[in-house]
């Protein structure tokens, strides 16, 4: 759509020039005009953008994806903030620096009973083996944080993202 009205609104007109060859057969009268270097140049850098440009319309159309609203785009953004704040330190990018087969990722989730949203909260929550609990009545004491404690929401919100990060599976690098 943009690119029609780029394409519409430069002074050369670039449906002529490209089917000359047709419009001198159709318009006998028709000869085209010399087109200048810098316009030359801008319809081949116009021409090799097209396709990036049309990439990017396609992964951005409503049909390849499904909608999502603002209010799902915040929840998401609040559970990354609330895993950049409390689990990332251990769990960079799906992993775990402190016990390796203690992942975030789908397969270890499985093997170690924990591929639910409620059992992440749960875990999250109360904690287990090396992981802290960071709920506010996470006990026995020695198994909580030391650290900021948080919300029964966030827990959740946060439960939430570390689910669909594992359906979707983690970025190898995170930045």
């Amino acid at each position: 759509m943009e690119l029609t009205a780029m394409i519409s609104s430069c002074s050369i007109d670039y449906t002529r020039i490209l089917y000359t060859k047709d419009n001198v057969k159709k318009e006998e009268n028709y000869i085209p005009r010399k087109a200048n270097y810098g316009e030359v140049k801008f319809f081949y850098k116009l021409k090799r953008l097209a396709p990036p440009i049309v990439a990017a319309l396609l992964a951005l159309s409503p049909i390849s994806s499904p909608p999502v609203s603002s209010a799902q785009t915040l929840e998401i953004q609040r559970g990354a903030t609330l895993f950049h704040q409390s689990c990332i330190g251990c769990h960079d990018a799906g992993g775990n620096i402190i016990q390796p087969g203690a992942t975030l990722f789908t397969e270890d989730l499985l093997r170690n009973g924990v591929d639910t949203e409620e059992a992440i909260y749960n875990v999250t929550y109360y904690g287990k083996g090396r992981m802290p609990g960071f709920g506010k009545e996470c006990k026995p004491r020695g198994q909580c944080t030391f650290g900021a404690r948080l919300e029964d929401e966030d827990i959740k919100v946060l439960a939430e993202f570390v689910k669909s990060r594992a359906d979707q599976g983690w970025p190898t690098i995170q930045k």
